[in-house]
């Protein structure tokens, strides 16, 4: 695995002035990290194919002796490994022609089947837009002590609603969803990938369970007291993944705010990056880029999430935008009409998740972003 420091030849370098240009934007990260939003934080920005901004902020702790946050630090990117792994890994089956979105997910994984008829009606279509009807979050890891009976406990959790009837974001749905991927694709997760999205694109610093050598670029995420009992760095934050090996459908990603534009760049081409080759078609990235039209009201495209109101995007992001959050305070939004995409990176979890300051400071950071760049609604 490349460990070297990432080059930018895919995207053209135009951030030598970005401490001028983007002055409102960089001190708003500034001020939260004085609040105590979160102790670091790593972004990038592209704008029509040009990396605008790539730097760091802050420190991987409150602690005044903690190491920089620097353009270069890896960052556990918690749910936004729903798109930049489990979902593309979704594009790729389907435009292959071996997913069926709207086929009963028991056809796969019979033994999601049970007494509950609805289950049969589930699809994949119904896990990735998160319409289901099975529930947000279950702590799983407390009844479990493998990945094999993490997965046997997600596939018994009941239903909280008929399946298409209302949409919940659903992490144990996300967990249903990869074991019917990793069926169809006849082999792991992790392994397609880094086969399949992380080395075509060149993220050569994007891994589940990233290798010790990377351990002291990793901001901590926790300092867990009550499941594991020690300081969480280099290794996932959630309790589940973390059951799970560390590599599972709704977690487990860690990678730069670089590599992680290298992935929103590939978005913007319509799948096809500048070097190497295409890794999803424009007409398969639309398919799940678009919104939903059932449940209605859902702002859920097919693994992405779209801008809702208020949204966690910002005002100025046009209607055809996607994206995704992550609990330890990542971000990822991607906007093909204005040809930019925004990664913000922070570990807003630790010492522990009580603060939610991260949920004011996006939207103000996205839009300071966009004012700086003349997009404006």
């Amino acid at each position: 695995m490349d460990t070297s420091t990432p080059s930018h030849r895919v995207l053209t370098p135009r951030h030598e002035d970005q401490a001028r240009v983007l002055a409102g934007a960089f001190n708003i990260l500034e001020q939260a990290i004085e609040q105590r939003a979160f102790p670091g934080a790593s972004i990038a920005v592209t704008h029509q194919s040009q990396l605008v901004a790539l730097k760091g902020f802050g420190r991987f702790t409150y602690e005044p002796d903690s190491p920089p946050v620097s353009a270069e630090s890896i960052f556990d990117l918690a749910s936004v490994s729903k798109v930049v792994a489990t979902t593309s890994m979704a594009m790729i089956l389907y435009q292959r022609g071996l997913l069926d979105l709207d086929a009963p997910v028991i056809g796969v994984v019979p033994e999601f089947a049970d007494e509950d008829a609805r289950r049969r009606e589930i699809t994949c279509r119904m896990l990735l837009a998160h319409s289901s009807g099975l529930p947000a979050h279950e702590k799983l890891y407390l009844h479990a002590q493998s990945r094999e009976e993490l997965i046997r406990t997600a596939m018994r959790v009941r239903l909280k609603a008929d399946p298409g009837s209302h949409t919940e974001y659903s992490d144990i749905g996300f967990i249903v969803l990869g074991l019917a991927l990793e069926r169809v694709a006849g082999e792991p997760l992790d392994v397609f990938c880094q086969r399949e999205v992380f080395v075509p694109l060149g993220m050569s610093q994007t891994a589940f369970n990233p290798p010790a050598a990377w351990k002291s670029r990793i901001p901590p995420t926790a300092d867990d007291r009550t499941f594991r009992k020690r300081i969480i760095q280099g290794e996932v934050y959630d309790e589940n993944a973390s059951v799970m090996g560390g590599v599972s459908p709704q977690a487990g990603v860690f990678s730069t705010a670089f590599d992680t534009a290298l992935f929103a760049e590939a978005m913007l081409s319509g799948g096809t990056p500048i070097v190497r080759r295409k890794i999803v078609r424009p007409e398969t990235l639309a398919v799940f880029t678009r919104r939903e039209t059932s449940p209605a009201g859902t702002s859920r495209a097919l693994g992405w999430d779209t801008p809702s109101k208020p949204s966690q995007s910002g005002k100025y992001l046009s209607e055809a935008s996607f994206g995704h959050l992550g609990y330890t305070g990542t971000s990822l939004w991607i906007d093909p009409e204005r040809q930019l995409s925004v990664t913000l990176l922070t570990n807003r979890t630790w010492p522990d998740s009580s603060i939610r300051a991260i949920k004011e400071v996006r939207p103000r950071f996205h839009d300071a972003v966009c004012e700086a760049l003349g997009i404006r609604s």
